[in-house]
């Protein structure tokens, strides 16, 4: 399979456009009014109609409650649930059901045991590592933090996807590092391909796809 880029926290048609544009494979949309990159169910449906099919749509959540849920899962369709809160492999395979869409469950880390958390979520269709935000911060992901990405290699894992820090400068070296890795799917920015918080840059957008497809993982031993 080819790698998979994603694009998350998109609020508006014009970086939205810029996504498709480059051939992003994924775009994420944000339920959580804490974050800059929210964007209501009513916008998102928009921006939902937006896509047409050219890319499979996220819909990133944090410890959302079954009304949030059901109401995105009805008003936006989206392809996946990204669970991005302290939701249990419990409450994960709940909703997977619930909605019957595939689920996707974000890992904070910051050191080889957290990786260890993978194995509570048997039910989710893939994870997304990310860096484990700062005690202080007021949202559990797009802080533009990375984590030792050499972590991994050695972590048995479902499939995944890295995100955490990632820009078009060093995008390249974390898929060399991660890529032989046989889990590893692809990789997801936020705050990487933005001018300020919350405001997507389709010149950087651009620049980042085309440094992810141009990488070469080194390849491993595969040991998941």
């Amino acid at each position: 399979m080819s790698l998979l880029v994603k694009i998350c926290g998109l609020n508006a048609v014009e970086s939205l456009d810029a996504a498709l544009a480059c051939g992003a494979d994924m775009i994420g949309l944000v339920f959580f009014p804490r974050s800059p990159r929210h964007v209501s169910v009513a916008a998102a449906k928009g921006l939902r109609q937006h896509v047409r099919g050219r890319a499979e749509v996220v819909a990133l959540t944090v410890d959302a409650d079954d009304a949030l849920i059901d109401a995105i899962c009805a008003e936006v369709r989206p392809d996946w649930l990204q669970l991005h809160g302290q939701e249990s492999g419990g409450r994960l395979a709940a909703l997977r059901a619930r909605c019957r869409v595939r689920s996707m469950k974000a890992l904070g880390i910051a050191a080889a045991a957290d990786l260890a958390a993978a194995a509570a979520f048997t039910a989710a269709d893939r994870l997304l590592l990310d860096a484990k935000p700062p005690q202080d911060a007021t949202r559990p992901g797009g802080n533009g933090a990375r984590f030792d990405w050499r972590l991994i290699a050695a972590a048995e894992l479902p499939p995944f996807m890295l995100s955490g820090g990632l820009t078009a400068a060093n995008v390249a070296e974390a898929i060399a590092e991660v890529g032989g890795h046989g889990s590893f799917v692809g990789v997801d920015v936020s705050s990487g391909v933005e001018a300020a918080p919350g405001v997507k840059d389709p010149v950087l957008i651009e620049a980042f796809i085309r440094a992810a497809r141009s990488a070469r993982p080194m390849r491993k031993d595969k040991v998941a």
